[in-house]
């Protein structure tokens, strides 16, 4: 009976221990856990920190290196002209000494003053002969492109683009190819001087609704060959694929709101095939796809919709809606006929899967341009 007890005691004793020891340890396991928690959030504090400064410095390098090459590009233009003017050079001759001088140069500095390249250097200070008229946020592969471009309110119109709108060498490319300028100006078929002026000099300004207008959109980025039949939602899937695309097609200030919106009037339900918010404008801007020719009743469906999200979506500080219809084929004549009389912002364009003809695009800009003399 002793003994018993005695192992009875001895085993609480050991219980004891083990909740003292069980608890000691949950404790330290809770500390434990708070410090590292801690020590994590300080670690990622510190790894954004010094993230933004490598990122700053990479962009200040870049910065710099891409103004050093453009003053020193610009400066090789310089004394190549001069020479030519000093020499007065005939075309052939020229060629010649450009020739003569790249295989120098590249003997003593190694690649980068081909021929082409020289070329290059030295219509880069025939286009631009002061200094203070390059831009330090655009690149030499930038000025490449630009000084390719003979027409100069053409030339002016892109340069103020890539410094307004913050683009890339391949989205100036793609601007390029797909003749934003031109599709501009026949926007609303009412192209003149005054238009041209206008974006040479400032670029894409968006003042009104109209601005945001392209004829024709350009969706060659989806890769569909025509003449391929296509739904409607399947075209509306591949834009939303290509978002990044669309965005860059659509133009400056577009925010994707999202797809397929729903409107509820009187217990049916209607969907917005896609809807976007731009901030310049600081208008919801609602897009409808149409695979065939415009129809007088798609623009009463997209008047409707405007007419919802102006009076139910739209907060105090936003403007009226814009309505886009893009569709396969328009009839210009019909469509001022089913537009009159509608005080909202209705709008019907075409769109094309391949990149459109140059010469045709500027053939157009130039017959209308002569109709306006």
């Amino acid at each position: 009976m002793i003994l018993k007890d005695k192992f009875d005691i001895i085993l609480l004793v050991i219980n004891c221990i083990l909740l003292i020891i069980f608890y000691d340890s949950s404790n330290m396991s809770e500390e434990f856990k708070e410090r590292n928690f801690i020590m994590l959030e300080k670690n990622n504090t510190m790894a954004l920190e010094i993230s933004n400064l490598v990122t700053e410095a990479k962009n200040n390098l870049t910065k710099e290196i891409n103004k050093s090459i453009t003053y020193v590009y610009w400066n090789i233009g310089k004394i190549i002209v001069k020479h030519q003017n000093e020499d007065n050079n005939r075309l052939e001759y020229g060629k010649e000494v450009l020739k003569e001088l790249s295989k120098e140069l590249t003997k003593l500095l190694g690649k980068g003053y081909s021929y082409t390249n020289l070329t290059y250097m030295r219509w880069f200070y025939n286009i631009y002969p002061d200094y203070n008229m390059i831009n330090e946020n655009l690149s030499w592969s930038h000025y490449i492109e630009l000084i390719t471009i003979k027409d100069k309110n053409k030339r002016n119109f892109y340069e103020k683009e890539c410094i307004n709108s913050n683009w890339s060498v391949r989205e100036l490319q793609r601007q390029l190819d797909t003749s934003l300028f031109e599709r501009l100006l026949l926007s609303d078929g009412k192209a003149n001087k005054e238009k041209v002026l206008e974006l040479s000099k400032e670029g894409q300004i968006l003042s009104e609704p109209s601005d945001i207008v392209k004829q024709p959109y350009v969706f060659e980025f989806l890769g569909i060959k025509e003449p391929k039949p296509l739904l409607e939602k399947d075209l509306e899937y591949k834009l939303i694929r290509h978002i990044e695309d669309f965005l860059l097609e659509l133009g400056k200030g577009f925010m994707f709101v999202g797809s397929q919106q729903r409107i509820t009037l009187n217990n049916i339900d209607y969907y917005v095939d896609m809807v976007f918010y731009n901030k310049f404008l600081k208008s919801y801007v609602l897009i409808d796809l149409k695979m065939n020719k415009l129809k007088a009743e798609n623009l009463g469906q997209m008047n409707m919709y405007l007419n919802y999200y102006e009076k139910v979506i739209n907060s105090e500080d936003d403007g009226k809606p814009i309505g886009i219809i893009l569709c396969a084929e328009k009839d210009q004549i019909a469509l001022e006929f089913a537009l009159g009389g509608l005080a909202n912002n209705i709008f019907a364009s075409t769109y094309t899967y391949y990149i459109p003809d140059k010469e045709q695009l500027i053939n157009e800009v130039e017959k209308v341009l002569k109709s306006n003399q």
